[in-house]
């Protein structure tokens, strides 16, 4: 038995353990309902000029046409009294949500302040509430444009860099595991964080294409698995965050091109999400993937082009690429048998340094990003890209010549 098929039995043997151990049935009792599920139990109840106010799973072209009948003293009504509804309503007015997530970041910031006030806290849980409370206050600044927001469990949230209602193209970095509230954005490891990367690449395309209005959206707008649990092994969560990814494409404005940057676990989410992706989506990155759920880049039944990167000292390289039953998410994305068009990753260190500057792969998913494939080109003997300091493309002019 050789020392790779003995290590992937191994890892085997460890998930079906925890599987077995966990029993995949353990239930309590039915938490009470989160500060978003009461807002939207009022909100079904409510009505404006006599008219119900619309599901928020309704159509985002349905309620964009509501929010635009409405008065703009009415709209801004809907957002102080539900802010966490219409904070994070696809298809309602940008500026609009982005205040009404100020107002819901601000009466969380307020409840934790408050929760501060309890004698019994430990010194921990004194910490642990400090902390949220800190999160929300720096994200309710109004410089910052919050895009969704929900504080329930470990919480969620997606902010915009730039102008979206006037960018010409539009990126959305998907994150992976133990991305929450509390790291949403981090001061040490900065750009591994879903806020320092969006940053890190809103400046690369100033920088390549500065003629180019750019907008890039931070987006931990889903509950994403907890390290290397099991349901990082299985697509449970991924679904779940592929059917809030599309609601969030299908609510963006205007007809801009939009490119998915999805890192690790993050790029399961876009596998399984890929077939039910509106068509503006003209490109998708899997970045240090586990793999993307599908056999092939073909297989994503998608128009999108498919890219792929990962560093060579990444260690999710030695992850099995397997798919046994709900386990394992498929063939390496990496690999010349996917067909994705590759990438380079040089300069990069380690799993979580993909948007750091000076990095190739950083440089790479920005001009993906603003359209400027013709300075992309790959090497000959191996699966990665690089950039021609002339700014001709080899192959790249062929991916090129798509309509995006």
């Amino acid at each position: 038995m050789t020392t790779a098929v003995r290590r992937v039995l191994l890892q085997l043997a460890v998930v079906f353990a925890v599987l077995v151990t966990s029993g995949w049935v353990a239930r309590g009792e039915s938490p009470p309902p989160d500060a978003y599920s009461v807002q939207l139990a009022e909100w079904r109840q409510e009505a404006v000029a006599g008219a119900a106010l619309p599901d928020p799973g309704a159509p985002a072209e349905e309620i964009s046409g509501f929010f635009t009948g409405l008065s703009a003293f009415q709209q801004l009504a809907l957002a102080r009294d539900y802010p966490l509804v219409v904070g994070n309503l696809n298809g309602a007015p940008l500026q609009l949500r982005y205040t009404a997530n100020r107002f819901a970041l601000g009466e969380a910031e307020a409840g934790e302040r408050a929760r501060l006030e309890n004698k019994r806290l430990t010194q921990a849980g004194r910490r642990a509430v400090n902390r949220r409370a800190n999160r929300y206050e720096s994200l309710r600044t109004p410089r910052r444009q919050i895009l969704a927001f929900d504080p329930d469990g470990r919480g969620r949230a997606a902010e915009v860099l730039g102008d979206l209602d006037r960018a010409q193209r539009i990126t959305v970095i998907v994150p992976g595991v133990d991305n929450d509230l509390l790291n949403f954005e981090r001061t040490r490891l900065k750009y591994s964080a879903p806020v320092g990367m969006a940053a890190a690449l809103h400046r690369e395309q100033r920088k390549v294409a500065p003629e180019v209005r750019t907008a890039v959206i931070a987006w931990a707008d889903y509950v994403t698995p907890n390290g290397m649990s099991v349901a990082a092994a299985t697509a449970e969560l991924a679904e779940a965050g592929a059917e809030r990814l599309t609601g969030l494409l299908a609510g963006l404005p205007g007809d801009a091109p939009v490119t998915l940057v999805c890192h690790s676990y993050g790029s399961v989410v876009c596998g399984v999400a890929a077939a039910e992706l509106p068509g503006r989506v003209s490109d998708i990155v899997a970045v240090a993937s586990p793999g993307m759920r599908a056999s092939s880049a073909a297989a994503l039944d998608t128009p999108a082009r498919i890219w792929a990167t990962r560093a060579p000292d990444d260690w999710i390289a030695d992850v099995p690429n397997l798919s046994v039953g709900p386990l394992g998410h498929g063939i390496d994305p990496v690999s010349p048998e996917f067909g994705a068009l590759p990438l380079s990753s040089r300069r990069v260190e380690g799993h979580a340094g993909y948007f750091e500057p000076g990095t190739d792969s950083l440089a790479g998913f920005a001009r993906i990003g603003t359209g400027r494939l013709h300075e992309l080109d790959w090497f000959t003997d191996a699966p990665y890209c690089r950039f021609r300091e002339d700014g001709t493309g080899g192959r790249a002019a062929a991916a090129a010549s798509a309509p995006y």
